[in-house]
């Protein structure tokens, strides 16, 4: 084979370009990277999750979107206006708090695209039994650090590389964190009331587990600036621990119903304890073939079962309500109630549509 006819072949493989292909071929072309990168969903940078596309959209269609539970953007925007105000007293420094972004996750995703260093807080969520992560990265944590300490303004924040943090930036950042969560429980108090109460403090994600890598999570992305340093803190809230208030999360806005009327539904009660129902008193039920009740005549005599001092039956409809004496009262037959209604018949008599 000649070197041109190497090279026209080589050019085919390659780009799918030089000569036609035969018509029996059934003109296959063959795709570049680009393409291969764009079917699979790698073409994307892994901040871009919420444009993936191809395999990789496929196999993350599993997970929950954030957007179907509509309070949670409310709940958070309310947790950066707080922030921003604890913060700048925590600080004593201009603090600007800002949301980035809320994502869908999956659990173990996230613990592998954490950048260390980092702190990782682990926290409990007391009234929903579950646990949540902060973290905070290592530009928030030595800007931090310095605001605390007095550093300069205008001054990069001093990062020394490859040493474990200190006692007293884990304790500066610790406190901080307390602060976010306490915001945290104010953002979360008109919906329901939720402690965080901080548990622990890492810095190796592997001892930050507290869902299984498969879950699904909502990460929420902070930035806050102060002045000309600061850094990124990140919410992660599993599905398991939103799942008690999720319908909370559910509503468009705050104090939501779901199309309750407390004015309808005290109108209807009021209707109903109103609501006349005709009660009627069995002294005696006997089964009979049906020729003989269509044979009777004027004038004929049923025999009941029953002595004058016999209990009657008091029904609504086919529903037993109590017992009793019959007895006159004036010139008027009365019946004496002997038995109280249990709770079960007065809510069989309720479904009937009033009071007995």
């Amino acid at each position: 084979m000649s070197a041109d006819a190497a090279e026209a072949q080589d050019k085919d493989w390659s780009t799918g370009e030089g000569e036609p292909a035969p018509a029996g071929d059934g003109g296959e072309r063959i795709l570049n990277q680009d393409e291969i990168d764009s079917l699979l969903g790698f073409g994307l940078s892994e901040d871009d999750s919420s444009s993936r596309t191809g395999v990789r959209a496929i196999i993350n269609s599993a997970l929950v979107s954030y957007e179907r539970l509509p309070m949670l953007e409310i709940v958070f925007d309310r947790l950066v206006r707080l922030m921003t105000t604890s913060l700048r007293n925590f600080t004593s420094d201009n603090v600007e708090v800002s949301l980035d972004q809320i994502t869908s996750i999956r659990f173990g995703d996230y613990l592998n695209s954490i950048p260390l260093p980092a702190i990782i807080a682990v926290f409990r969520a007391a009234q929903l039994d579950n646990f949540g992560l902060v973290t905070v990265d290592s530009n928030l944590i030595y800007s931090v650090v310095d605001v605390l300490l007095g550093g300069r303004r205008g001054a990069a924040a001093t990062r020394v590389e490859g040493r474990p943090y200190t006692t007293i930036e884990r304790v500066l950042v610790t406190r901080m964190i307390e602060v976010v969560l306490n915001d945290a429980r104010q953002a979360f108090a008109p919906l329901t009331e939720v402690d965080f109460n901080l548990d622990r403090i890492e810095t190796n994600p592997r001892f930050a587990a507290i869902a299984r890598p498969p879950n699904a999570a909502i990460v929420v992305k902070l930035r806050i600036d102060m002045e000309d340093r600061g850094g990124r803190l990140e919410l992660l809230l599993p599905y398991a621990t939103l799942e008690p208030i999720r319908k909370m999360l559910l509503q468009q806005f705050m104090g939501e119903k779901f199309g309750r009327d407390n004015i309808w539904e005290g109108h209807l009660a009021s209707e109903l304890w109103a609501t006349k129902l005709e009660v009627r008193a069995v002294l005696d039920e006997m089964k009979q073939p049906l020729k003989r009740m269509l044979d009777l005549k004027v004038g004929d005599t049923l025999i009941l079962d029953a002595a004058p001092d016999s209990p009657v039956l008091l029904k609504c409809g086919s529903v037993e309500l109590s017992q009793g004496r019959v007895g006159r009262m004036g010139h008027s037959l009365a019946v004496r109630v002997e038995r109280p209604i249990n709770p079960a018949t007065q809510q069989a008599v309720m479904k009937l549509g009033g009071k007995p």
